[in-house]
This record gives structure tokens, C-alpha cells and sequence, in this order.
């Protein structure tokens, strides 16, 4: 079952949460490093969990990680990881939180040496073609990521097809937000 045809099986809030994030989020390019980032931390952090907790939790996750600005995220020490622990709006996984840490100080490695994370990710993506290749180099680049992750940040950022059936009205969106990249 895809993702769109998912959507049409819920009800209630839980829907519109989903739908939210299915109709003007998941698929869609981004280029700014704090939304790439955002999306992989989402990612890390809905591991082991459902998706719809990440989304209840996403404005929490938002306060509680600056914005998921990376140069603040990197900064950050023992106190904040402390401070995010005792957070009840978030996970309080010491993993999770110290890979959004490492995972910020790794970005801005690859903004020094490719202009941005986008800049990176585009630069990968002209020789990473298959899942597996993008899985071994997010292993071998971040902390927290397996194939899972690795796949549905992709899909959800537009690096990789599959976020949306060709008959989903929002495949036709993205389709054509791409052709003007």
C-alpha cells in the first residue's frame, strides 16, 4: 500500500495530520539545509516508532531543537543534551539526540567542502544511483541512518521516486516543481 492510498484509510485527526504532511511535504525538493536536516532528524527520531508520533511531536521537536538550525544544533553540549532529555514533547533517546548533535557538526563539514548539504546531496545523486549505495554513504557520513531511514528521508525530499502513486494528484505537483530545478 502507498502512502497516498494509505492516507484514504484513516480517519479523524490522525488523517489530517497525515494528510498535511502527504499534500504539502512528503516528495516535495528542498534545498534549505535547515528543512533537509529537520527531515533527517524526523526520520532518525521516528525510528522504532510511528510516524504519527513525529508528526504530534513536530512543532515540540521544532522548539526544542532551535528550529533545527544546524550551527546551533552543533553547538550544543551536555546542558542541552540534558535539557532535551527531560523534554516530554520530544523522544528522549540519548542515541537520537546526540546523532541530531553529531549529525549538525557533520553538515556543516559538508557545507565547507560542497557549498551546502543540498549542494551535497545533488553532488551524490548524480553518482548514487540505488538505495544501497545511498545507505553505505549515509552510514558511512551520519550517525543514526539504515536503509529505512536512508529511504524515506530520500523519498521524502524527492532524491529517490516512490513518494507518491503517478495517479496522486501531488506526483503532478512535485513532477512539475522539478522540471523547474
Amino acid at each position: 500500500m502507498t502512502y497516498c492510498e494509505y492516507i484514504s484509510t484513516i480517519t479523524g485527526d490522525t488523517q489530517l495530520l497525515h494528510k498535511e504532511y502527504h499534500d504539502n511535504h512528503y516528495g516535495f525538493p528542498l534545498q534549505n539545509d535547515d528543512e533537509l536536516f529537520e527531515r533527517l532528524m524526523f526520520e532518525i527520531n521516528q525510528a522504532g516508532l510511528s510516524w504519527i508520533l513525529i508528526l504530534k511531536k513536530q512543532h515540540n521537536f521544532r522548539k526544542a531543537f532551535d528550529n533545527f538550525n544546524i550551527e546551533k544544533v552543533a553547538e550544543y553540549n551536555d546542558g542541552d543534551i540534558q535539557r532535551l532529555m527531560n523534554d516530554p514533547g520530544i523522544i528522549r533517546n540519548r542515541l537520537k539526540i546526540n546523532a541530531a548533535i553529531e549529525n549538525a557538526r557533520v553538515i556543516l563539514r559538508l557545507r565547507k567542502e560542497s557549498g551546502s548539504f543540498s549542494k551535497w546531496l545533488d553532488e551524490k545523486s548524480l553518482t548514487t544511483v540505488t538505495l544501497e549505495e545511498w545507505t553505505r554513504l549515509f552510514k558511512k557520513t551520519f550517525r543514526f541512518t539504515g536503509g529505512e531511514i536512508v529511504n524515506e528521508f530520500l523519498m521524502s525530499t524527492g532524491y529517490l521516486p516512490g513518494a507518491h502513486a503517478p495517479d496522486c494528484p501531488v506526483y503532478s505537483r512535485i513532477s512539475k516543481i522539478k522540471e523547474k530545478r
